[in-house]
């Protein structure tokens, strides 16, 4: 499915991966994906967020607010060292080589798995560029996805931020265009 998102919505998917592991959680929610899109400059989703008033740093600061309130702490993948640790397995050294031989970054373990809400979020993107007559999924489409999803975190964070997301959605199809970004 990712070999059908334009070069910006990867970038955006990548970035919500990013943002998941930068805040410590050890799995990709819609509010991961959100902070993906509003941070993927020259998109086309992007721009609507910012126009709509989503700016990246307060919408981390909303989604861990939105996040803790919850009861979901960020455990930075520490159950998943713990275990290894138990087998001798030393995954801070680990990263450390990694960072040594290959760069800052080159190993981040755990890798955050995408919940329920995301998936269907994703899956909904192919629904709505199909919808839309568009064989290529953009950041407009991840956007209307997790709005059409209609469930997960994404949506309490666009709340906070006291985005309507109907206006949201309205706003990003008057942008849509046959030239997806």
């Amino acid at each position: 499915m990712f070999e059908l998102f334009t070069d910006r919505a990867r970038q955006a998917v990548v970035a919500s991966q990013d943002e998941a592991i930068a805040l410590g959680h050890d799995f990709i929610g819609t509010e991961h994906l959100l902070l993906g899109l509003a941070g993927t400059d020259g998109s086309t989703a992007g721009e609507v967020l910012r126009e709509q008033g989503v700016e990246l740093t307060r919408a981390r600061q909303e989604t861990l607010r939105v996040l803790e309130a919850a009861g979901i702490a960020a455990t930075g993948g520490r159950p998943a060292k713990d275990a290894l640790a138990s087998l001798g397995i030393d995954v801070e050294e680990i990263q450390r080589r990694a960072d040594d031989n290959f760069g800052p970054g080159a190993f981040q373990y755990p890798r955050p798995a995408y919940t329920e809400d995301a998936k269907k979020a994703l899956e909904q993107t192919l629904s709505e560029a199909r919808a839309l007559g568009q064989e290529r999924f953009g950041t407009e489409h991840i956007l209307l996805g997790i709005l059409a999803a209609g469930e997960g975190r994404g949506l309490d964070v666009l709340a906070a931020l006291e985005v309507d997301p109907d206006g949201l959605r309205g706003a990003t199809l008057a942008r849509v265009s046959g030239d997806a970004t």
